[in-house]
């Protein structure tokens, strides 16, 4: 009698701090498709608009508190961190970004499986002493992870050069291509049609939304930029403001807005041109982009930033600092129109002011990103992935060798051979030891 391959439900826990931005977008994004496929999804995390999210998707929620970075609380939040695991007796662990990474790990200690996911390195944060005691720990820590996810080439080859030798996989991050697409094309709306044999007009040709229903009193007419990202100084809006001056003098009518909330609001909006608008925290970040005529993402670093993604899904042109992920965002020939230097204003004001006036080369540009993006960042098959990895930490210490085999998973991604180590799997009796 045909026996089917074992069920494949195994119980999992995310642990996040931050709990805003592209981070919790991309645990929401999992826990969504792990529910959906019948694992056993539980979130430790403190409360707040993720914590409710993920209680909306069925997710169970477990309230971990922990600050935002390492500090004096450090040991207490570890003390609850084991406490929450003894509690859920997950079989994996999932940990999102550098605070909720270290936790877990120094709670953890290799006894479960676990996954740590950096969502960018903690070291580039930060300079200095500050900086080097990052990578020390990083290089330590990773004996406790066995897997270190990297959203991008680029942010798996800054771990390695800055010597943290672990077992890597690349798993690029995607995005809800059924919610982030261009506007419906408008009634009465007649794009010219194409010549035979040609490819059909960009969808960024497409009318914009209307803008008065977002910015009242706006110029339709006039040039729109927007920036889309937690006001810090990681996502470089201080970059864009200097820069901001020097684009109005190209193309004067041109308008700003920065959407998203943080904790360089006040300062920012106190050096910034009438030009620019606020717009605050936003729970629908589609009808911006669908109204953007460009997109700019100014960072000093990232992983892989959401919100080029985004944009280009909806049709939208965008310029980006050449920092972790944003070249590999791209198709190979919007880098150079497309990529700027981090930090340098002169060269983002020369690339936004570039391509405002220069309607159809912006329609192209959105029109191959959309392209791009829908073919290699869809987040359906980075959730495919991510539970092939699963799969592969778990089988043989679940007995499940045979339903690993089913979804083979490339790990190396191209890494050293000193990185491409992959862990034995953990005897079972030694990951229960946690919970005795």
């Amino acid at each position: 009698m045909h026996q089917s391959a074992p069920v494949f439900r195994p119980r999992v826990l995310h642990l996040a701090q931050p709990v805003d931005g592209g981070v919790a977008q991309v645990v929401l994004d999992l826990a969504r498709a792990q529910l959906a496929d019948g694992l056993q999804v539980t979130a430790g995390c403190p409360g707040g608009e993720l914590a409710a999210g993920l209680r909306d998707l069925g997710a169970g929620v477990h309230e971990w508190r922990a600050g935002r970075s390492p500090g004096p609380g450090l040991a207490g939040e570890v003390r609850r961190l084991a406490r929450l695991i003894d509690e859920v007796r997950p079989e994996l662990v999932h940990a999102h970004s550098a605070k909720a990474g270290l936790a877990a790990r120094l709670a953890v200690r290799g006894r479960i499986p676990t996954v740590f996911q950096p969502h960018a390195w903690s070291f580039e944060a930060v300079g200095g002493a500050t900086a080097a005691l990052a990578r020390r720990w990083e290089r330590w820590g990773a004996r406790w992870a066995d897997r270190v996810v990297c959203v991008s080439e680029a942010e798996r080859t800054t771990g390695v050069n800055a010597g943290v030798r672990a077992a890597y996989a690349v798993i690029p991050n995607g995005i809800d291509l059924d919610r982030f697409s261009p506007a419906p094309a408008t009634p009465g709306f007649s794009p010219a049609p194409a010549a035979p044999g040609s490819s059909p007009a960009p969808t960024a040709a497409r009318p914009a939304p209307d803008r008065a229903a977002l910015l009242p009193g706006l110029d339709p007419a006039a040039p729109l930029v927007v920036c889309v990202g937690r006001l810090c100084r990681q996502k470089g809006q201080d970059v864009l403001l200097r820069a901001w001056e020097q684009v109005l003098r190209a193309v004067p009518r041109a308008r700003l807005v920065l959407v998203g909330d943080g904790p360089d609001r006040d300062t920012l909006a106190g050096r910034a041109h009438p030009s620019v608008h606020f717009t605050g925290a936003v729970a629908d970040l589609v009808p911006w982009y669908r109204a953007a005529d460009l997109v700019v993402l100014p960072s000093r670093w990232e992983g892989m930033a959401l919100a080029p993604l985004e944009a280009l899904a909806c049709g939208r042109p965008v310029v980006l600092t050449d920092v972790n992920g944003a070249r590999e965002s791209l198709p190979p020939a919007l880098a150079a129109r497309c990529l700027v230097p981090p930090e340098d204003p002169e060269a983002l004001a020369g690339a936004v002011a570039a391509l405002l006036p220069d309607a159809p080369l912006r329609a192209s540009l959105g029109d191959q990103g959309r392209r791009h993006v829908r073919s290699t960042h869809d987040v359906r098959h980075t959730a495919e992935r991510v539970a092939d990895l699963y799969r592969v930490l778990l089988g043989a210490a679940e007995g499940a060798a045979e339903g690993a085999a089913e979804w083979p998973l490339d790990t190396d991604s191209g890494a050293p051979e000193a990185n491409k180590e992959t862990r034995p799997p953990v005897p079972s009796e030694c990951r229960e030891s946690i919970h005795s």
